[in-house]
């Protein structure tokens, strides 16, 4: 297959254009710079900034046509929400929600009148559950999540099929985003926060971007792997739990797992 990868040029995306191209796909590895690419197993390496329509249409054109893309480009930014900028959050939507509906309306017609393709959109355990300081972040991947179930009911009848990954933390973590600390009155705040991704993914720390990989090599290859897939102990363990428990319960859980008393 030809597969299309976003954000290519570093952990995840990056991993995922070394297994897909072991695993005997031709793949399209993109990124804002592509200079980033270099040295990547892929067949075509094109610049592609998913916030511009523009630059959407002349890297699918140079791409040739593709069987699957994997939407993995993502943005984040960290502050309590009445601090982020109304500019920075539209930015984080236009890049993880807005970017990959670019890449869905621009190849829908062509799958559904051939009745094939993949849409492989990587969420987050933050699609499911919000987290403080990252709400412009979890908000996006809400959004991202119910697109998916749009898309899986609307494309699904033409046999084009959309899947769901949900990763935990994974090493080496998102590229930085910006940081709007906000009044000092969330001091505290930051301060019980940081370091809560050790206390979930426990003595082995963050798994490597190969897990993931390995996940959309899946989604991509077999039909019948399930609309979502999570990646990571820290992904089982907190989604299984916001599954089992109703709000105050799954609330006081985590708030007891992450030692919060704000």
């Amino acid at each position: 297959m030809r597969v299309l990868v976003t954000g290519a040029g570093r952990a995840i995306g990056a991993a995922t254009v070394r297994l897909l191209a072991e695993r005997g796909h031709d793949v399209v590895a993109t990124a804002r710079d592509p200079s980033l690419l270099d040295g990547l197993p892929a067949v075509r390496r094109l610049a592609l900034d998913v916030r511009d329509r523009a630059s959407v249409g002349a890297a699918l054109e140079a791409a040739g046509a593709v069987d699957a893309v994997v939407n993995n480009a993502a943005l984040n930014a960290r502050g309590p929400l009445e601090a982020v900028p109304l500019d920075v959050v539209r930015d984080v939507f236009d890049t993880n929600v807005f970017g990959p509906l670019a890449l869905v309306q621009s190849l829908a017609p062509a799958w559904r009148d051939r009745g094939s393709g993949v849409f492989v959109n990587i969420s987050s355990i933050q699609g499911r559950v919000a987290t403080p300081l990252e709400g412009a972040y979890s908000a996006s991947k809400h959004a991202l999540e119910a697109i998916s179930d749009a898309l899986h009911y609307e494309l699904g009848h033409f046999g084009v099929r959309t899947v769901v990954i949900q990763p935990g933390y994974i090493a080496p973590g998102m590229k930085p985003g910006s940081r709007h600390p906000g009044p000092d009155d969330y001091g505290d705040l930051w301060v019980q926060w940081e370091g809560t991704d050790d206390r979930v993914t426990g003595p082995g720390g963050r798994p490597g971007p190969d897990v993931v990989a390995e996940a959309v090599a899946r989604a991509i290859e077999d039909p019948d792997c399930p609309r979502r897939l999570r990646v990571g102990a820290d992904a089982e363990l907190v989604l299984g739990a916001r599954d089992q428990l109703d709000d105050p319960a799954f609330e006081a859980a985590m708030r007891s797992v992450l030692g919060m008393t704000w």
